[in-house]
């Protein structure tokens, strides 16, 4: 009876283990690929929704610090600047950084050394270095069309008929253009947000071009 337990016991088929044959192992990668297939427009779409989400988060963050520059010029008595009447000239200091205003309106105008900057001759330039002056750890910013790749935003200088006004747009949505928006291309080309120093109003445009 020992020995019988024992030949038992020993026998190949004790230790026999089955594994996957290979029809399953194909249907397990086919429902996989169906799996990941369906669920790749969604990891899609949350890429574009965190891109507009930064967008405003920009945005929001410009908007603020244009107030904070306003409030900085009414404390130091609302500076008029060397040209009463273009306010061009007029300086307020934030964190010791210099920043140009419109020295009739209080709002920021250009954060270069350029005391004839105002609401009616902006260039992008002055629209890229007033992104970088007010906006502490501002994004890559750049006026060059060529520049998208390496870049977060686009900035450029337009006008709406009464003044002019920036335009940053968010490069990445810009990529698929071959030539740089232009005009009110902003209402209708790449995610962006429009800066007008006459009033210190800040408006988003979400228009996705890729």
């Amino acid at each position: 009876m020992i020995k019988q337990y024992l030949n038992n016991t020993r026998s190949p088929s004790a230790f026999q283990q089955k594994g996957f044959t290979l029809i399953e192992l194909i249907i397990v990668v086919i429902i996989l690929g169906l799996l990941a297939a369906s669920a790749l427009p969604r990891f899609t779409d949350i890429s574009s929704q965190a891109e507009d989400a930064s967008l405003e988060g920009v945005a929001g963050g410009f908007t603020s610090a244009v107030g904070i520059v306003r409030g900085q010029w009414e404390l130091d008595g609302r500076p008029v600047g060397d040209d009463e009447t273009t306010g061009a000239g007029s300086i307020v200091l934030i964190d010791e950084i210099q920043v140009y205003v419109d020295g009739n309106r209080g709002y920021p105008v250009s954060g270069l050394d350029n005391p004839s900057a105002h609401d009616n001759n902006m260039d992008a330039e002055d629209c890229r270095s007033l992104f970088a002056a007010i906006l502490q750890g501002a994004p890559t910013a750049s006026t060059n069309f060529a520049d998208l790749d390496r870049v977060r935003f686009f900035v450029a200088a337009e006008n709406d008929g009464t003044n002019n006004i920036c335009v940053y747009y968010q490069a990445r949505t810009l990529r698929s253009l071959l030539d740089a928006p232009s005009g009110d291309d902003y209402l209708t080309v790449g995610n962006n947000f429009v800066y007008n120093p006459r009033t210190g109003g800040v408006n988003v445009n979400l228009n996705r071009s890729n």
